[in-house]
């Protein structure tokens, strides 16, 4: 349901392969499917920065309003809130580190 560079606009600014990487490097891929995968929680959580004002199912909104007529589940904002307990800062920190070209 979430090919990698599908998932909103930042898939154009932050590489789909970098947060991949990311995820592997830190050890952070979900061991069984889940309605939100670890791909997804990291540009969930980037685009919170970028509508810090806005409660998390409005950014969820934001974020996926370009899948179209696909048939997204509405996470509830427990649910958004718990994906993103799952992944940790680690990722984050580690793509933050890689887009700025140092090394860990």
């Amino acid at each position: 349901m979430y090919a990698p560079g599908h998932v909103g606009e930042l898939t154009q600014i932050i590489d789909p392969v970098l947060v991949d990487a990311v995820i592997e490097e830190t050890a952070v891929r979900e061991q069984r499917l889940r309605l939100l995968p670890a791909r997804v929680v990291v540009y969930f959580v980037l685009a919170l920065a970028f509508f810090e004002r806005s409660s998390d199912q409005a950014v969820w909104g934001k974020l996926t309003a370009g899948l179209g007529r696909t048939a997204l589940a509405q996470p509830c904002a427990s649910s958004l809130s718990s994906a993103r307990r799952r992944l940790g800062v680690a990722p984050l920190r580690t793509a933050y580190i890689h887009a700025c070209g140092q090394t860990p």
